[in-house]
């Protein structure tokens, strides 16, 4: 399988696209192709692990892999996670269930992906002949950071250098990325939002003077973000392993749709979705949740992407982002593959903020996509009405997208056509946002992190997650705040 940049610029194997992260003219790599996965092979992974059934997926993508030596890297990368499936799907209520990705080493959904993407790496250099050593550049909004750090901590050849909004993650986030362990590790704060992180590293990623320096030193530069489509390509593979749970539970035949409702920020889990549709797994609706950061409701509605207004900072804060850098890669698709309109709108995006997609390409949107946003008062509402009616603590993130699902299907309720089972994505414990889960299920607040998760559990009776109970008394051991103008001069010092 080739990989193609979405700006035109270039064509790489499925090794270089991971190793690489971006495409050198600023686009991103998608498969010359969507992989098909047939009838008969659903049918075939409904009695696989969720190991084999990411093993099948993943090697559609990158067939130069060695596939069993994919399945060990896949069955050692979870062995890590709490349980025995990675991603169990829990059914709430007729018709209405909930998908939980928190049951890795950070306790978000990023650890689907990026348990995996060291190997992938890894061996990704080996098949493209790449020597040097990596530096895994990575801009997050609270949750990437960690399982990134986490992925990559002690493993050789590679070092990681995570930057993040200082106040635009949850205290726990921030703890927990302070904490980190590993000598390859490195992570510096931020005085901005997401937005100056993620733009910053994108300017880094093209900076010729970095890329020399770097050179010089012996590094290659990469990513972990979703841009990278290595990190992408492991949260495929949840989408197809929850459908076929609901089919191996007997809650619908095979062959027969699931909506998924999924909490977005940089459109990279929903993208997801999307990309297991077009690879022939019926999905019906995908529903794009959003927080008062709401760009994304508005274009899926109007056709009009528009990111000059108003940011705030939510209780969802991994979903505070106004440019979601994953949207390149289905406008891209939306247009007929055509790169110079691509490359064009990103343009338009970067020096205007805003661009407008075809009233045509917007009637296509809408065959899967829907959208809503939410304020913080709904989510409040929501994660407390939820979990006094089925007993079952959401997180904020997948408040928002519970709300945004509970409101589809109220609409839908009177439509035969529109009935489907619907999937809520569940992309963070309760405990990772211990203060706000608090507030909403009991109206108290607490300063401290750890007070909440003590009152969570008390009232829940949920577990405490063994890695939220291991960093409480591990010394902060990084500190370092930058404007973002000098987050390049943080990745310079690696040349030295």
């Amino acid at each position: 399988m080739k990989f193609i940049d979405t700006r035109g610029g270039e064509t790489v194997t499925g090794a270089e696209a991971v190793v690489k992260g971006i495409a050198s003219d600023g686009g991103l790599f998608v498969p010359e192709r969507f992989p098909a996965v047939s009838r008969e092979e659903l049918n075939e992974m409904l009695a696989m692990d969720y190991p084999e059934r990411a093993a099948r997926i993943l090697m559609k993508f990158f067939d130069e892999y060695d596939g069993e030596e994919m399945l060990a890297a896949l069955k050692a990368a979870y062995s890590s996670f709490e349980g025995d499936d990675p991603a169990p799907l829990v059914r709430i209520d007729d018709g209405l269930f909930i998908l939980e990705l928190f049951h890795g080493p950070t306790c978000a959904f990023k650890d689907m992906a990026l348990a995996v993407l060291p190997y992938l790496m890894r061996k990704g250099c080996d098949l493209a002949g790449i020597k040097e050593r990596l530096l895994v550049l990575t801009a997050t909004s609270g949750d990437t950071g960690k399982a990134a750090l986490e992925g990559f901590k002690g493993k050789e050849g590679v070092d990681v250098l995570v930057f993040y909004p200082e106040d635009g993650v949850s205290k726990m986030q921030k703890l927990q990325m302070g904490t980190a362990e590993g000598d390859n590790v490195n992570v510096v704060a931020v005085r901005g939002n997401f937005d100056d992180c993620q733009t910053s590293v994108k300017k880094i990623f093209r900076d010729e003077t970095v890329q020399t320096l770097l050179k010089q030193s012996g590094y290659l530069l990469t990513s972990a973000n979703s841009i990278n489509f290595g990190r992408l390509a492991p949260q495929i593979c949840y989408y197809f392993s929850a459908y076929l749970d609901l089919v191996s539970s007997s809650q619908i035949s095979l062959g027969e749709e699931a909506d998924f409702s999924v909490p977005t920020g940089n459109f990279g889990n929903i993208l997801a979705g999307y990309y297991a549709k077009r690879m022939g797994l019926p999905v019906g609706r995908l529903l794009c949740a959003s927080n008062k950061n709401n760009v994304l409701t508005d274009f899926i509605k109007t056709g009009t992407y528009d990111v000059k207004r108003p940011f705030f900072r939510t209780m969802s804060p991994s979903m505070d982002i106004l440019v979601s850098s994953n949207l390149e890669r289905l406008i891209f698709e939306l247009s007929g593959r055509d790169a110079s309109l691509t490359a064009e709108r990103m343009h338009a995006l970067s020096a205007s903020g805003k661009y407008t997609i075809r009233a045509e390409e917007l009637k296509e949107l809408k065959k899967t996509f829907a959208a809503g946003c939410t304020g913080e008062d709904d989510t409040v509402e929501c994660v407390y009405e939820f979990f006094t009616e089925y007993g079952y603590p959401l997180d904020t993130h997948t408040g928002v997208a519970m709300n945004i699902a509970q409101r589809y299907l109220k609409k839908t309720s009177d439509d035969q056509a529109e009935r489907r089972p619907m999937v809520v994505v569940s992309t963070a414990s309760p405990y990772k946002f211990p203060q706000d889960v608090l507030y909403a299920l009991t109206g108290n607040d607490v300063k401290d992190s750890y007070k909440g998760v003590k009152r969570i559990h008390l009232l829940t009776a949920m577990k405490v997650p063994e890695p939220i109970k291991a960093i409480r008394y591990l010394p902060v051991r990084f500190k370092t705040v930058v404007p973002p103008d000098k987050m390049a001069d943080e990745v310079k010092k690696y040349c030295k």
